[in-house]
């Protein structure tokens, strides 16, 4: 009877913010990526564009997607501590896929994010996605590959995609690019987010990282 008196007291003295297992594999995912993603502005003809890139090498090389960039030349890079640093542009691929590598100076310390492998994806599985909608640094959101479209060479997923997240990760459970956050399915014109977005395929941003459709500038 002591014991089961001694357990009863146990679990009601602790904490109701546990996290289940789930939850914590989450929170630590995001403290351990989080750092390797940075946001973009690219100051074009008629304002700022706003995205979000990836940290993929320790010599300050990000990946983001081409549109982001646009035309500009003044490309600012805030890393999730606040500080800003001036990016040139590294690579720029041919118009087929809207993917660009940017270069900032070789800081200490900086944390990467790490390829995973799109061939091995399903529908249904969990996913999250990391950005910089509306400016709103370091969101994270979760949720399911929704459909894989092998034609267009897409990933659709219901985890929410805004405008400043183009450029972002798409991630599986371990942390692992599976994608690169690209755009919406914009009936309203921005008015409202109806859980239709769209990732390029990680194998095919490395094919063309690897190939020869690249100009460094």
């Amino acid at each position: 009877m002591k014991k089961i008196l001694v357990l009863i007291l146990i679990s009601l003295l602790q904490p109701s913010y546990a996290f289940d297992r789930e939850e914590h594999s989450i929170v630590s995912l995001y403290k351990k990526i989080n750092p390797a993603i940075v946001s973009v502005d690219s100051h074009i003809h008629h304002g700022i564009s706003c995205g979000t890139g990836c940290i993929i090498d320790k010599s300050g090389i990000i990946l983001t997607s081409a549109h982001v960039i646009g035309s500009g030349k003044n490309i600012i890079v805030t890393m999730s501590n606040g500080q800003n640093y001036d990016a040139k542009i590294y690579k720029r691929f041919d118009k087929n896929e809207d993917i660009v590598l940017l270069k900032i100076p070789a800081i200490q310390n900086l944390k990467t994010v790490k390829f995973g492998d799109s061939e091995k994806i399903k529908v249904g599985q969990k996913v999250l996605a990391i950005g910089n909608p509306f400016g709103f640094n370091g969101t994270l959101t979760q949720g399911i590959i929704s459909r894989i479209d092998y034609v267009k060479n897409r990933i659709q997923t219901d985890a929410a995609i805004n405008p400043g997240s183009s450029g972002g990760p798409l991630l599986n459970k371990h942390g692992e690019i599976i994608g690169i956050n690209q755009a919406i399915f914009n009936p309203d014109d921005n008015i409202s987010n109806i859980g239709i977005g769209f990732a390029i395929p990680i194998n095919v941003v490395k094919e063309y990282m690897q190939g020869s459709t690249h100009k460094e500038l």
